[in-house]
């Protein structure tokens, strides 16, 4: 499906205990100094790399036309089950925009023989990983689910492909809709939301495949009656027009026995032939002006080319990192790091079946001239294809690009999606391999060749630049296919009872090793040994929350600085290192840790760590480093002041927690404007030297290399690090807490189809108490998606794309947020829904029987899932330090939330969560939202947006 624009605010509110990155727009300027040049680092040969990527696989396919694909992987006693159907947006007719994406959603709403939500039924399964998506060319369903939990999983998707219409009322087909429109407002009420409408519109014709969004047109989706959506299910739900991949803990034999069993039956349907999609090329440059509610211009140049399994796909992807996908792209080094005329740049090849887009762009930096900007990336493409790109340039993209296809097969799911998309795409599950082999044997020339061919045409140029947005196409209030005439009755198709779910085992966490580098720095490590990947963290105790309240933002400030440039490295350099050698370097904060993060193939450790050492230890503070990133962070808070969820973001902490508090700012961390301009080097470095230090760190390691090899590694790396003579940093969660009550503070923000409502407080709990029943009654409440406000809000009303309440687990005093996006009509009726389900549940109406039932057998099952990467292991290691949990702390969570009873969460919940104190704030228009409000009854003030500082 369609993403929604991300948002740093809403991300880093609503963790528990993932880092905040660093807010690194581009790469940083080079120092202006000259500085020795470090040893060269080099990785293991592209070709190595290659070798390593391999999935077996054994292929069948049932008489109904079902293809079935079994990748065998008992690593860990869980199956992922993901189909994929040969059908997407582009095979939607005219006036059926978004109706694969519709049917997304209805497939989740129960079948024929399991009426009760999908969601519902395969979260009490355990199911780890559950979703679904759609795109241009196919829809998938996909989860992770335990073993014992595998027949019944098969039995709800071979009921949903060939027993779903009977399930399907109008009262289903409306709610949906309406989820489906608030999904679709919460993309289109970003910043450039609705940049994508208009670039496929340029660049395609009327009637081509491709012209139009995957989630559709309001009007469309205002139309979509019962009639049309069976014969949409009909004419491409089909076993035939299906991949359905098995990977995990099972074989072939088991495969074919249990296929056949439930999806054996199912008729065979009609064949989808997806219609032509021929490659356009615009006859002459067209070049559009957007208005938006932005702070800077963007810049994008758009061609359509060709499509998976074309000769020229593989080196348009080549070229298109060099020219801007890479860090150390051409873009990057000429309008970012050399220039510094834009803040940020980008460019890809996004590759579809029948054709791709092949698109660069550029963030114009506050105060630049957009034109001159446009001017000058545009020759950074035009010198690309006149002179090549150089082997170095294409050797560190694949190296690159090899090293993350292997990292992301660590899991059964990401396993299973490579072969679908080689089956579905090209009839071929080895596909990914002929990829691999395409990138690893591409020359410079054929870059060249393939850019000069296809880049050379007329071009769409599209500007965004600040201003108002045009009036908003809106849905109907009421849809014209809510009220059709009434569809024919289902002959439903009774089936054989579902297959009970067999016992789950506890989950088996790795043994945890622990030792000591010689300059003290503790080192907790497990092994993980199912992809060639070691995964370190380097962890300091500090965080947003060591920010003075009068310096807000110089710490993550000093991080950005402190990874764009060593002694012996500048910012091109670190950057070159590391796609030279397929690694990852990070350094960010949660509110609490501050992190250096290494993920890399472990064949090229040794080298990797050196690079992560070099980071930590040896940052450069170059003058011209330090206002570069002090530009871009500008740049960033300018833009945060557009986004809705920053903009809740930066409003609510200090509503709760007081500005002074530690907690009581943006859990971005980005900062003010004020302290950001006037942030001196020596300021960096002092808090450098006051919090990443070895007296303030701890080393957390997981990787398929044991551990007495590991050490010596991390001992040259690290052990000969020690502390500076100044005072280590402290912080001081000593500020007294607001006493808060109900009241709603609205921001307002014109021409926003949706509002955002966050509404919180601060808990009478820490992080580091024992929260587990806490924890699982909000479960029920809040965290869920068949919680009880995402159900009232999303699956009853149909408001909201989805709604929920979190406990963030600090380490200190740990706030409740509610997130809560919906349409804007229904801003007040939401937050008296939200306040209402509140007061009901801590009241009379606590956790029920069946919820306490699938909540404990949810969330004790998905324990065996829920560590099936190095990444879940490494982040529980550091969650348990954090916390001052035991080692063997996971494996003690499904007998402790088994002997939970509904009258425990029950009393955790009326404890903790006080509904009367919720401060609530609302993000919206206020001319449409203001009166709504006001009919609450609740104390409400009204603030204007923050001004953006705009581009122009």
């Amino acid at each position: 499906m369609r993403l929604a624009a991300s948002s740093v605010a809403l991300a880093a509110l609503m963790a528990v205990a993932s880092p905040v990155l660093a807010h690194t727009a581009a790469p940083a300027a080079a120092p202006a100094v000259t500085a020795p040049s470090a040893t060269p680092l080099r990785g293991a040969p592209v070709s190595e790399l290659v070798a390593r990527v391999d999935i077996p696989w054994k292929r069948f396919q049932l008489d109904n036309g079902l293809t079935v694909l079994v990748h065998e992987d008992r690593k860990a006693p869980v199956v992922a089950v993901s189909v994929w159907y040969n059908v997407g947006s582009k095979d939607e007719p005219k006036g059926s925009t978004g109706f694969a994406h519709l049917f997304e959603h209805l497939m989740f709403g129960g079948s024929e023989n399991s009426p009760i939500s999908h969601i519902q039924s395969m979260s009490s399964a355990g199911a780890s990983v559950l979703n679904g998506t759609t795109w241009f060319d196919r829809t998938n369903y996909f989860q992770t689910v335990p073993t014992p939990a595998l027949d019944y999983t098969l039995y709800l998707e071979s009921d949903r492909m060939g027993y779903l219409l009977g399930q399907v009322s109008q009262e289903v087909l409306d709610l949906q809709r309406g989820v489906v429109q608030n999904e679709k407002r919460q993309g289109d009420n970003q910043p450039y939301g609705l940049t994508e409408y208009a670039t496929l519109e340029a660049l395609f014709p009327e009637g081509h495949p491709y012209r139009h969004s995957t989630i559709g047109s309001m009007a469309d989706l205002d139309s979509a009656s019962m009639e049309t959506v069976r014969d949409w299910f009909r004419e491409n739900y089909g076993p035939n027009n299906a991949v359905l991949v098995l990977s995990g803990d099972i074989d072939e034999a088991k495969a074919r026995e249990l296929t056949q069993k439930y999806f054996g039956a199912i008729a065979r349907g009609p064949a989808n032939t997806p219609a032509a999609a021929p490659v356009p090329t615009l006859a002459a440059p067209v070049e559009e002006v957007l208005r938006d509610r932005v702070a800077q211009t963007q810049i994008s140049r758009t061609w359509a080319v060709p499509g998976l399994g074309d000769p020229d796909s593989v080196p348009l992807s080549v070229g298109a990192s060099v020219l801007g996908g890479l860090a150390s792209s051409r873009l990057d080094n000429v309008l970012v790091r050399d220039e510094q005329t834009a803040s940020s740049v980008s460019a890809e090849n996004q590759v579809f079946q029948r054709l791709s887009m092949f698109s660069y762009s550029a963030m114009v930096k506050p105060g630049a001239d957009a034109e001159a900007v446009a001017k000058r990336m545009d020759a950074v493409l035009a010198d690309l294809i006149a002179n090549g790109p150089t082997q170095d340039e294409i050797d560190r993209v694949v190296t690159q690009f090899a090293s993350r296809r292997i990292q992301g097969l660590e899991t059964a799911n990401g396993k299973a999606s490579v072969l679908a998309e080689g089956q579905l795409y090209a009839n071929d599950p080895d596909f990914y391999k002929k990829e691999l082999a395409a990138y690893a044997a591409v020359t410079p020339a054929q870059v060249q060749a393939a850019m000069k061919k296809w880049l050379s045409r007329p071009v769409y140029s599209q500007i965004v630049v600040p201003g108002e947005r045009e009036a908003y196409a809106d849905a109907a209030a009421a849809p014209s296919g809510a009220t059709p005439t009434p569809a024919a009755p289902i002959q439903r198709v009774a089936r054989e009872a579902a297959p009970a779910i067999g016992e789950v085992s506890n989950v088996d966490f790795p043994s945890v090793e622990r030792a000591a580098l010689s300059n003290g720095i503790e080192v907790v490590y497990a092994r993980s040994t199912t992809v060639p990947v070691t995964r370190v963290a380097l962890e300091f105790d500090a965080g947003v929350a060591a920010d003075r309240a009068d310096r807000l933002g110089a710490l993550s400030l000093m991080l950005n600085v402190m990874q764009e440039g060593t002694t012996t490295r500048d910012s091109k350099a670190l950057a070159e290192a590391q796609e030279r050698l397929g690694a990852s370097v990070t350094v960010g904060s949660s509110m609490d840790r501050t992190t250096a993060s290494l993920s890399t193939v472990s064949t090229n450790l040794a080298p990797s760590l050196t690079l992560l050492s070099d980071v930590v230890r040896n940052p450069a503070f170059a003058p011209s480093e330090v206002e570069r990133l002090r530009a871009v962070r500008l740049a960033a808070l300018a833009n945060e002041k557009t986004q809705p969820a920053a903009i809740a973001g930066r409003a609510l902490p200090p509503l709760i927690y007081g500005e002074g508090h530690p907690y009581g700012r943006s859990f971005s961390g980005t900062g003010d404007e004020a302290v950001i301009r006037n942030l001196t080097r020596a300021d960096l470095v002092a808090d450098h030297a006051a919090w990443i230090r070895p007296d303030n760190a701890k080393l957390f390691v997981v990787s398929d290399l044991p551990f007495a090899e590991l050490k010596p590694q991390l001992e040259a790396a690290f052990g000969d690090w020690r502390a500076p003579t100044t005072a280590k940093g402290t912080k001081a969660f000593t500020a007294a807490l607001p006493q808060t009550s109900a009241r709603i503070v609205l921001i307002d923000r014109p021409q926003s189809p949706q509002s955002l409502i966050y509404g919180g407080q601060v808990l009478p709990v820490s992080g580091s108490d024992d929260i587990l029943t806490l924890s699982t009654a909000n479960s029920v409440l809040g965290t869920d998606f068949l919680s009880r406000i995402n159900n009232d809000l999303r699956e009853t009303k149909g408001w909201s794309y989805g709604v929920r309440g979190s406990i963030n687990p600090l380490q200190n005093r740990a706030p409740y947020i509610i997130n809560a996006p919906v349409q804007a009509n229904r801003t007040g009726e939401s937050i008296a829904a939200l306040i209402g389900q509140y007061d009901r549940f801590l009241n009379a109406e606590g956790v029920t029987p069946a919820e306490r039932e699938r909540t404990v057998l949810g969330e004790t099952r998905g324990l065996s899932g829920s560590y099936e990467t190095s990444g879940q292991v490494l982040g529980a290691l550091r969650s348990n330090a954090l916390y001052g949990r035991p080692d063997g702390y996971q494996e003690t969570l499904a007998s402790r939330i088994n002997a939970l009873t509904a009258e425990q969460m029950d009393a955790a919940a009326r404890a903790a969560i006080k509904p009367a104190n919720f401060v609530w704030v609302v993000v919206g228009d206020a001319s449409v939202v203001k009166p709504q409000l006001d009919a609450l009854g609740l104390p409400v003030e009204v603030r204007a947006a923050p001004a953006a500082t705009t581009a122009q």
